[in-house]
């Protein structure tokens, strides 16, 4: 087991003590975090930064694409007129008066009989209208010998084809995937104005927490959650910047996150939010004000806080805070369910939700009632046959890391039912 192993006996605790009135439904708890949460302003970005970014204007073209027409083929630029009655048993040979690699400025002009070898993507000659292509010739320098009368235009890219000057070519809300940083590219744009991707510090608590390889004394265990956070962020298409864990100290806590406003745009934190003698992140930010802490109906996970740091001298806010629970599981399916859409959000993207499936138990488990459950699952089959059983033995218990990396989905069972039963149709969250 790795995590904040204190937090599973508070997060017990806070399922006993908690007020139900007081607990709200996962559906309220996220209308409240989304509600709290903007784009990010745009920014001016190279090509090379703007991979996954959500884009903020309309890309037009600089230019016709292709600029010129040009060959699509290895092979000789003609003149179709000379080589219409050529075939394998009558051979048409014509003299080579060019050479033209892609990217020369030359441009020879072609007259009957004449013809120019031709590399792909190389302009065409005036005077030609066909490329034959390689293969239909017996590859001469000098001389070539054509085998096959060619198509009318064969194998060349028209001027414009793919896109005229002043086109639209990306619009406005386009997730920048390679082939569409390419097509800026071909466009001529340098610089694309995106949403950037939100900044995102996350931090472990707890004492017992010792980086991964170090030695541990009895009590100690290593800090996985702000591997797993940091992770999570970048899959979420923000940049993560890890911290990795501190101690059950007040003062250093409150010092580190002070010095975090105005570097980071969110802050995450795992363990020391619910009711324990150790919960120092509940006790740095509740007398804060602008953070709140309570119960969410939902399991693991139940223990949640959520807010900003206070806003300067200047009234500029500080970076949103998720406030989640140390054990492993707990914290994974808290971010999945209240972090990420969030940060889809700040990051200007319009899908912030993982896509669900419909899929058939494959076992029998309870769940607790009043509480929405998550539970770590893996699918067979495919389409309408698909078949979810859960990826540990122990269920959703919220500190399985073990089975939770086994896991593809979250099947999601509503807070009104207590039992899934083998055969059941479940909805699931795909984590892939």
């Amino acid at each position: 087991m790795t995590g904040n192993t204190h937090e599973h006996t508070h997060e017990h605790d806070a399922d006993a003590c908690a007020v139900p009135v007081l607990a709200r439904s996962v559906a309220d708890q996220l209308s409240f975090v989304l509600a709290a949460v903007a784009p990010l302003p745009p920014v001016l970005v190279s090509l090379d930064e703007a991979l996954g970014l959500m884009l903020a204007e309309d890309v037009r073209s600089a230019t016709d694409t292709p600029p010129f027409d040009n060959s699509a083929m290895d092979g000789y630029a003609v003149r179709r007129a000379d080589l219409l009655q050529a075939s394998a048993e009558h051979p048409v040979t014509l003299p080579v008066v060019a050479d033209l690699a892609a990217g020369t400025s030359q441009n020879p002009h072609l007259e009957t009989g004449q013809v120019a070898r031709i590399m792909t993507g190389a302009p065409l000659p005036d005077g030609a209208d066909a490329v034959v292509p390689i293969e239909d010739t017996d590859q001469g320098i000098d001389t070539v010998t054509v085998v096959r009368a060619p198509q009318p235009a064969a194998h060349i890219r028209r001027a414009g084809e793919d896109a005229h000057a002043g086109d639209t070519v990306l619009t406005r809300g386009s997730v920048l995937w390679p082939t569409r940083v390419a097509a800026a590219a071909s466009a001529g744009t340098s610089s694309l104005r995106a949403h950037p991707a939100p900044r995102v510090a996350v931090i472990s608590t707890g004492s017992e927490l010792v980086t991964p390889g170090e030695p541990t004394r009895r009590g100690q265990i290593p800090d996985s959650n702000s591997y797993l956070l940091a992770s999570a962020v970048t899959a979420a298409g923000g940049v993560p910047i890890r911290l990795g864990a501190v101690p059950d100290d007040e003062n250093t806590l409150r010092s580190l996150l002070a010095s975090l406003a105005g570097t980071v745009d969110a802050i995450v934190l795992s363990g020391g939010v619910s009711v324990g003698a150790y919960d120092i992140v509940k006790a740095v930010l509740a007398p804060l004000g602008t953070v709140r802490f309570g119960p969410v109906k939902m399991q693991p996970g139940k223990p949640q806080g959520f807010g900003r740091w206070p806003a300067d001298d200047n009234a500029v806010e500080g970076p949103l805070i998720f406030a989640l629970p140390g054990n492993p599981v707990s914290a994974f399916v808290s971010f999945e369910v209240f972090v990420r859409p969030a940060l889809r959000r700040l990051g200007g993207h319009i899908e912030l939700f993982r896509p669900t499936i419909s899929a058939t138990a494959g076992e029998s488990w309870d769940s607790p009632p009043g509480r929405a459950q998550y539970m770590p699952v893996t699918l067979e089959g495919v389409g309408i046959r698909r078949v979810v059983r859960r990826s540990a033995a122990g269920g959703s218990g919220s500190h399985l890391v073990a089975g939770l990396a086994q896991a593809v989905g979250l099947a999601i069972v509503p807070e009104n039912v207590t039992r899934i039963a083998e055969g059941d149709r479940v909805t699931v969250m795909l984590l892939t």
